[in-house]
């Protein structure tokens, strides 16, 4: 095991990042080709099924700070679980991810465990909660940290470990009954990153953290939610969310404002209205792009897009070492693609000085797997397109 000095509080090195939501600037084609693919087409609720929203904010006059519209929101947010869970919402996930961590007190500096092969927001909330960031390598399988190896890993930690953040990849929940399991057998807290799990997570009995982001499955612009059965924990985020507030004028602890709007609320509202025709599209446009790359057998899934988890991406394998190049002649062919998670979350400067092993799977992860065009709206004409692009490339 290699490891590399820490800790590496403070403020990460700003870097610039590219608009998740326009996701990649136009690419010149030649003359009479078609519009290039993209990669995510993202699609919020309508002007028609937000009026009634609109009509119940105008008349309530109330437009932040936990008004009627997200405390129906979360109400339903929670419904979606199993058991007894409760669901705080806030202004992004990231933002979540940091109170939720903040809220368990864990001691300064410590060690939370997260995934190499992660977006670079699960670090970040790590770093902003005032705990260090080790990174570990995932499962070649499941594309998620193992608790297994995590519990191995622990005895050998350059640190005091607090704290472990699995990711769920794309849309795939990890298995949460090992992690329960994990959890009680070492004392170390849990924190899902489930940002892209919002069809797929449906147990709180660990905190979870969700993404609303627009190009989520269900999205509301920017958002996300807590959801726990943890009680006393969701009360706690509440808190960090408002200023440190609980019912009074008073600031109880040091927090900040994560709050979402009456308008965000009423974006929600509609989203969850729509979505179990939304869901179905989505199932049926993964359906669809299955089937277009059936003949191509040098191009995998995940275990169950597309059919028992509906997600807004799709990452797929290639034979090792080929993304890049499979990428450009794409490119070429006028569909574009993105590796939505680059070279591991563990390479980005911002993260230079926080332990870590070697990575084979996240290195072999990046060298070969690729982010196809996919969206609620996907036809079979796209996916003609992709898979003929794909067969060139390959």
């Amino acid at each position: 095991m290699r490891v590399v000095p820490w800790p590496c509080l403070g403020n990460p090195s700003p870097m610039p990042i590219e608009s998740a939501v326009r996701l990649r600037a136009p690419v010149e084609v030649e003359a009479g080709s078609p519009p290039m693919l993209a990669v995510a087409r993202p699609r919020l609720p309508g002007a028609d099924a937000l009026l009634p929203y609109l009509r119940e904010i105008d008349d309530a006059r109330w437009y932040s700070n936990f008004g009627p519209l997200l405390v129906a929101f979360e109400r339903r947010l929670a419904d979606r679980f199993r058991g007894d869970a409760k669901v705080v919402t806030g202004a992004n996930a990231t933002q979540l991810l940091t109170l939720a961590l903040k809220a368990m007190d864990l001691p300064r500096g410590s060690l939370c465990i997260v995934p190499a092969w992660t977006f670079v927001a699960s670090a970040h909330a790590v770093i902003e909660a005032g705990l260090t960031p080790w990174f570990l390598d995932v499962d070649a399988d499941s594309w998620m940290l193992d608790p297994e190896a995590v519990a191995q890993a622990i005895r050998s930690a350059p640190g005091p470990v607090t704290a472990v953040m699995p990711v769920a990849a794309f849309g795939a929940m990890p298995d949460l009954a090992a992690w329960q399991a994990f959890r009680d057998a070492t004392g170390v807290a849990v924190l899902i990153d489930g940002a892209a799990a919002f069809d797929a997570c449906e147990d709180a009995r660990l905190p979870v953290v969700v993404s609303l982001h627009a190009t989520k499955v269900l999205g509301i612009g920017e958002g996300g939610y807590l959801a726990s059965e943890d009680h006393d924990l969701i009360a706690r985020v509440r808190q960090l969310t408002s200023f440190g507030f609980d019912g009074g004028r008073e600031a109880l602890r040091p927090a900040t404002n994560a709050k979402i709007s009456e308008y965000a609320a009423a974006v929600g509202q509609a989203a969850l209205d729509a979505w179990p025709l939304s869901r179905l599209r989505w199932l049926r446009a993964a359906q669809l792009l299955r089937i277009a790359l059936t003949s191509l057998p040098d191009v995998t899934f995940q275990p169950g897009w597309g059919a028992e988890w509906a997600t807004s991406v799709c990452v797929v394998g290639l034979p090792d070492g080929m993304a890049g190049e499979v990428a450009e002649s794409l490119k070429a062919d006028g569909v574009d693609t993105r590796a939505w998670w680059g070279g591991g979350c563990h390479i980005s400067p911002a993260f230079a000085a926080c332990p870590r092993e070697t990575q084979p799977v996240t290195d072999h992860l990046a060298r070969s797997t690729i982010g196809l065009p996919f969206a609620i709206d996907l036809t079979a004409e796209d996916c003609g397109r992709i898979a003929a692009a794909l067969q060139r490339a390959l």
